[in-house]
């Protein structure tokens, strides 16, 4: 019995590791990428479709290791950068989602999230409605 829990823990903190990895290898790619402009990551990110079959990953995990890589990331990460990183490891593991960018226009700022089912997974759900969104990838 110990044994088999031993196990499970065992491939949970393997799965987190490689997750964590991915997601700042993909941060590393985003930085690559922004040099030659927004509009081909934009690109790159729009062709990039959901995997055929969910892995074992919960989308919980996936977050979780982005949100972890970005603490161990040589840079300060913007939400952007974040949020495609986010949105592709999502999409490689099986699930459909959305990186949504928006604005407010007073006081400016801009965001980016990503959803999940119309749900905000990677920050606070209030930016929906907070944000007026203007693309949805």
């Amino acid at each position: 019995m110990l044994a088999v829990l031993i196990a499970r823990v065992d491939r949970r903190v393997w799965r987190r590791a490689r997750l964590t990895i991915a997601a700042w290898g993909g941060l590393l790619a985003f930085d690559a990428a922004r040099l030659a402009g927004f509009s081909r990551v934009h690109d790159w990110l729009r062709r990039v479709q959901a995997a055929p079959a969910r892995s074992d990953a919960a989308a919980e995990e996936v977050v979780w290791a982005v949100d972890e890589a970005c603490v161990w990331y040589f840079a300060r990460v913007a939400c952007l950068q974040r949020s495609v990183v986010a949105a592709w490891l999502l999409r490689r593991h099986g699930f459909a989602a959305e990186l949504v960018i928006g604005c407010r226009p007073f006081p400016f700022e801009s965001h980016a999230w990503v959803e999940l089912d119309g749900c905000v997974v990677n920050d606070r759900p209030q930016y929906r409605t907070a944000f007026t969104v203007l693309d949805r990838l």
